[in-house]
């Protein structure tokens, strides 16, 4: 008799594939543990850390449908969200509803107006706005429908079209996970917010990478409502912080730099970490062994 070697057929081969994929779903699953934390109140006001700037799949390139940009808030430790779809609001809308049936961290629909010159977010609406609108008229229409307006990443190219309306801004973002790596970019945001009295804002401008919440807003609200939440960020009643500078109402940022841990996401336990990246190498290993096999068909 003949010896051979016992190959590993084309089926035993996505089996394995199968195998790792189902490994890191339930790695993933696992590790996704929602952060609890007791509620903080500093200066009679409840403090709230939120992220404003969050785009949903789909319609406006994120990689979370609405109902798991809510899921994953609550494990980056975030109190409020705002989800803000490219020229569209039913991705928020529809965030809202989900937080409505089954709680979690506040969720406020809005958009992103993204036209040509400028991006601004448009909070607590429920109408879409055009692009096309100059900035004083897209703010007027956020304010027609009792919203509040921040101006998205506001670099220098875009200055000259908000001049005609930065007066009646609520609010801009002041840091940016941008800022970390562009020096140039973050100076040119805080220029602008310094400008003029506004609510600081910290967003992730999160579409899928990077942590939710990476730059928050920590929002001082009488009570922990999105209607709360909005009558704070009119007043400005905020404070935004990388670690080295706070900007923000002068009187609650000395309050915000002692409590540093609420402007940062929560750090993983162990457990979580090491269960993060077994579903990572898992789920990597599972989809190129996948296209290794469509790429090299069994030619026997």
């Amino acid at each position: 008799m003949g010896g051979g070697r016992v190959g590993t057929g084309p089926v035993t081969r996505e089996l394995i594939c199968a195998a790792l994929l189902l490994v890191a779903i339930v790695a993933g699953t696992a590790s996704d543990t929602p952060v609890s934390k007791p509620p903080v109140t500093l200066g009679g006001y409840r403090v709230l850390a939120a992220d404003f700037h969050v785009h949903p799949f789909p319609l406006s390139s994120g990689t979370l449908a609405p109902w798991d940009i809510a899921v994953e808030a609550r494990r980056q430790g975030l109190d409020a969200l705002a989800i803000t779809p490219h020229n569209q609001t039913w991705g928020g809308r529809a965030g809202a509803w989900f937080w409505r049936r089954f709680g979690g961290p506040i969720v406020i629909p809005g958009e992103e107006i993204h036209g040509p010159h400028f991006h601004l977010i448009g909070l607590g609406i429920q109408q879409t706005i055009s692009w096309r609108l100059p900035a004083d008229e897209a703010i007027d229409e956020v304010h027609r429908q009792g919203g509040v307006a921040i101006a998205a990443h506001p670099t220098t190219p875009s200055w000259r079209y908000w001049e005609p309306a930065a007066g009646r801004l609520d609010g801009a973002e002041v840091l940016q996970p941008i800022a970390y790596v562009a020096p140039g970019v973050a100076l040119e945001l805080q220029k602008f917010f310094e400008r003029r009295p506004l609510a600081a804002i910290g967003s992730s401008d999160y579409h899928g990478f990077g942590p939710l919440g990476l730059c928050r807003t920590l929002v001082f609200v009488r009570e922990a409502t999105p209607e709360g939440i909005l009558e704070a960020l009119r007043a400005h009643r905020t404070v935004v912080f990388d670690g080295k500078r706070a900007w923000g109402d002068p009187a609650l940022v000395p309050l915000a730099l002692e409590h540093p841990e609420l402007a940062v996401p929560p750090p993983l336990a162990p457990r979580a970490r090491a269960l993060i990246l077994l579903s990572r190498v898992c789920g990597l290993s599972g989809l190129l062994g996948l296209v290794i096999l469509v790429a090299t068909p069994d030619r026997r």
